[in-house]
Formats: C-alpha cells, structure tokens, sequence
C-alpha cells in the first residue's frame, strides 16, 4: 500500500515537471492534478441551492400562551436559523417556518409587564414613541414575539430573509394548515410561567 502511495506521488511530481517545463498550459496541468486527486481541495461541506428548497422545509406551530417570552424567542430562533441540524450553514437559510398563535397570551417574568419598554421613531425631530409592553400588548399583541425574535436572528439581509418565516397570530387560529405544521420540540423545561 505504502509502495503505491509513493509510485503515484513520484508520478504526479513528474508529470508537474512536465507541467512546469511548458509553462503555456499551466493551468490545464492544475486541472488534470485535482482532477487525479479527488477531494483534495474541496472536503468541507457546503450547502447547495437544492439543499435549501423553500417549498421543502419544515413548519412548525407554537402556542405562545403562558410561556416565557426570551425562552420562547430563543427556541423559536434556533428552528428559523436551522441551528438545531446537522446540516447548519451560518450564512445559508437552513431553517424552518415557525407560527406563533396565541401571540397575546405570552408572559414575561418579574415587573417586565409594567417596566419593560418599547421604542419607535418616526424619524422626525421629538418623533420618538415609546410605550410599555402591557400597552403595546393591548394594541399589537403580535409585534412583541416579533421583536423578540428579530433581535435574536443576524442583522443583514440574511437575517430579513430569515425574519420572513416567522408567522404570528393572535388567537388559536392560522391560515397555514396546507403546510401541515407540526409541533415546535421544545427542550427548555422553564419555558412555561410558573405561577
């Protein structure tokens, strides 16, 4: 074995020789060298566009009613991102669809109901709006899981591409029953407001 090992790299060091002497066809030579040695210069894996088919991935759905909001979104980012396969690319969109329902029935721990904050500006000079999350609650319940997620996904177009698989609803219902959405596997034990 060890013999034959030691023939063809003789034989490759030759034939790059000849390669070298006529130096019009460098490149070629390059070629047929990595064509002779398979996986040598490509070992690591990379995702290609039909690993990543839109139309194939996975729906999930979560009842979002008593459970923790961070605890939540970070379960929630993970599936959207795809970190909990195998096949995880950090700049390839792996993940899956998430749909949120019951988005108005998420709780928070401690005084976050009464001191937590949310900010908006319209961009204008003394634009700037800003409300509680037990207000903004009462107005858009759904904007709250939206936010929380968003900022647990990368900044950049990835991360707005990713954004658009997030869907949240108030309310038991959703129009995404032609998907045939499964339910989200949550490992977190304290996800669920102990009351």
């Amino acid at each position: 074995m060890a013999m034959a090992t030691a023939t063809s790299s003789s034989a490759m060091m030759t034939h790059l020789t000849t390669c070298l002497q006529f130096s019009s066809g460098s490149q070629q030579c390059l070629r047929s060298i990595a064509s002779e040695r398979a996986d040598v210069w490509n070992k690591t894996w990379y995702p290609k566009a039909e690993d990543h088919v839109n139309t194939e991935k996975t729906w999930y759905v979560v009842d979002a009613a008593d459970k923790i909001l961070g605890r939540l979104a970070s379960t929630i980012a993970i599936h959207i991102r795809g970190k909990n396969l195998a096949t995880y690319t950090p700049s390839v969109d792996m993940g899956a669809f998430v749909i949120v329902v019951n988005a108005e029935k998420v709780a928070v721990s401690g005084k976050k109901r009464t001191q937590k904050l949310y900010r908006r500006h319209s961009g204008r000079p003394g634009g700037m709006k800003v409300e509680t999350f037990d207000q903004l609650q009462q107005r858009i319940p759904e904007r709250i899981v939206e936010h929380a997620v968003r900022g647990m996904l990368p900044k950049g177009r990835l991360g707005r591409d990713l954004f658009t698989h997030l869907k949240v609803y108030t309310g038991p219902d959703h129009p995404h029953q032609a998907q045939k959405p499964i339910d989200l596997p949550i490992r977190d034990k304290r996800i669920t407001k102990q009351t």
